[in-house]
């Protein structure tokens, strides 16, 4: 049986549509480099069908054709776009709560994103919650291949049991991170991933960060 969210003392957060709601954001950027084409935008419902990892296939399924011009184009586009509009963005309801309570805790909080290191560094010092971290984990590129490798990097560093940490994410890419590095996993259904994508991945599902906030006060 999986434990109560209380007894883990290592949290290892996932950030984009996890902590920071920028889903919204993620569409309209796509859909701007779509039109830009010449290619039909992509809403909410589309979205939360064919969004996975890597993102290269989630742009083939968008309408990318990657034999007239190469991946790194539009996903270098892509990212000055959401680069330039990022801090319109806000943190889940609930975000702050949730890693203030984990803090007082005694747990220990780390960072473990598909997105580049710098941009995590600037936009948790732009929410001033960097302090709850003490690890960052991002790529060293803009190309969110995955971060099955960044895990193992990080595991390798926590000299925990591994039923002592938990991670906290959005997409079934998290719960499967999660299982390679042997550890829980709770999937929030308000991010990228819609509630019926998640409901395969076989991993413990929240509304929101409000409803982990109550579960880990004992609510």
């Amino acid at each position: 049986m999986e434990k109560h969210p209380f007894f883990y003392r290592h949290i290892i957060w996932d950030w984009n549509g996890t902590l920071l709601d920028d889903k919204w954001l993620c569409i309209e950027s796509i859909s701007t480099l779509l039109l830009a084409r010449n290619l039909p935008p992509i809403d909410e419902e589309i979205y939360a069908r064919i969004f996975r990892f890597p993102v290269k296939e989630y742009y083939q399924e968008a309408g990318f054709d990657f034999i007239h011009e190469p991946f790194e184009v539009p996903a270098m586009e892509f990212i000055r776009i959401y680069d330039s509009r990022k801090k319109e963005c806000r943190l889940h309801k609930g975000a702050i709560t949730a890693l203030e309570l984990f803090a007082n805790m005694g747990c220990t909080q780390y960072l473990l994103s598909a997105s580049e290191t710098g941009m995590l560094e600037e936009m948790t010092l732009h929410f001033g919650i960097t302090h709850y971290f003490e690890k960052i984990k991002g790529l060293d590129n803009h190309y969110a291949h995955g971060k099955g490798d960044l895990g193992l990097e990080l595991l390798s560093t926590l000299n925990a049991p591994a039923d002592s940490i938990v991670m906290i994410g959005d997409t079934c890419h998290d719960k499967e991170v999660a299982d390679l590095l042997g550890v829980a996993s709770i999937l929030c259904t308000n991010g990228h991933f819609p509630e019926e994508r998640l409901m395969n991945c076989g991993a413990r599902l929240i509304g929101n960060l409000d409803e982990l906030a109550s579960m880990i006060s004992g609510i």
